[in-house]
C-alpha cells in the first residue's frame, strides 16, 4: 500500500495557501485545516508517511486537487528500457514502473517521483537539465537582442556566456537543475 510523504503533505498545503490566501492573516481555508491536521499529527508522532487509506476524506481530496497541478510522468521520451535497462536512463524508472504506471494510484506516482528525484541520476536531472537551461539563456539574451534572432552568430557572441553562466531564465519558465527537488516540493 503507497502512502503520501510528510513533504507532499507540506507542499500541498503550501499549494492551496497560495491559491486560498488567508483574508485576516490568521484563517485558513478548509483545505490547509484538513491538510495541516494530518501533517500536525506527522510530525507529533514522528512519522514521515500517512496510508492512503485512512487519510480523511477532506485532507485526501485536497491532496488530490494538489497532486492534480503537477507532472504526471517523469518521462522524458527518452525510454532506455525499450532497449533493455532495468531502469530508464531517462526518467529513472525501473521497467516495471514504467509499464505500471497508468495503473499505479497518485501516492505510488509521488513515490516513484521521490526515488528518483532523490537518486538524481536520470538524464532528466542532469543532461537534459543543463540543455534546458542553455535553452532558456538563450532565449532570454534574443529577447534582450532581436539582432540575435535574425543572426545565430550573434548568438554565441561575448554576451551570451555570462547569461548561460547565471542561469538566467525566460519568466514563467521552470527548469529542474541537477540537485534540485520537485518544481512541487516543498523548500
Amino acid at each position: 500500500m503507497a502512502a503520501f510523504h510528510i513533504t507532499d503533505i507540506e507542499s500541498a498545503i503550501n499549494w492551496w495557501r497560495e491559491r486560498r490566501p488567508s483574508p485576516d492573516g490568521i484563517t485558513a481555508c478548509a483545505e490547509v485545516r484538513a491538510l495541516a491536521e494530518v501533517y500536525g499529527l506527522m510530525v507529533y508522532y514522528h512519522e514521515s508517511e500517512c496510508d492512503e487509506d485512512s487519510m480523511p476524506g477532506a485532507a485526501r481530496d485536497a491532496w488530490l486537487a494538489w497532486y492534480a497541478s503537477t507532472p504526471d510522468a517523469p518521462c522524458i521520451a527518452i525510454c532506455s528500457t525499450s532497449q533493455g535497462d532495468a531502469v530508464c536512463k531517462g526518467c529513472g524508472r525501473t521497467f516495471l514502473e514504467v509499464q505500471r504506471w497508468t495503473e499505479m494510484t497518485p501516492a505510488e506516482k509521488r513515490a516513484t517521483w521521490r526515488r528518483i528525484t532523490h537518486d538524481n541520476t536520470a538524464w532528466r536531472f542532469n543532461r537534459y537539465a543543463e540543455r534546458a537551461q542553455e535553452g532558456s539563456a538563450q532565449a532570454a539574451e534574443t529577447a534582450q537582442d532581436p539582432q540575435a534572432a535574425q543572426d545565430p552568430q550573434a548568438a554565441q557572441g561575448p554576451q551570451a556566456a555570462p547569461v548561460a553562466a547565471a542561469g538566467v531564465a525566460p519568466a514563467g519558465l521552470s527548469v529542474v537543475a541537477a540537485g534540485a527537488d520537485l518544481p512541487t516540493a516543498a523548500a
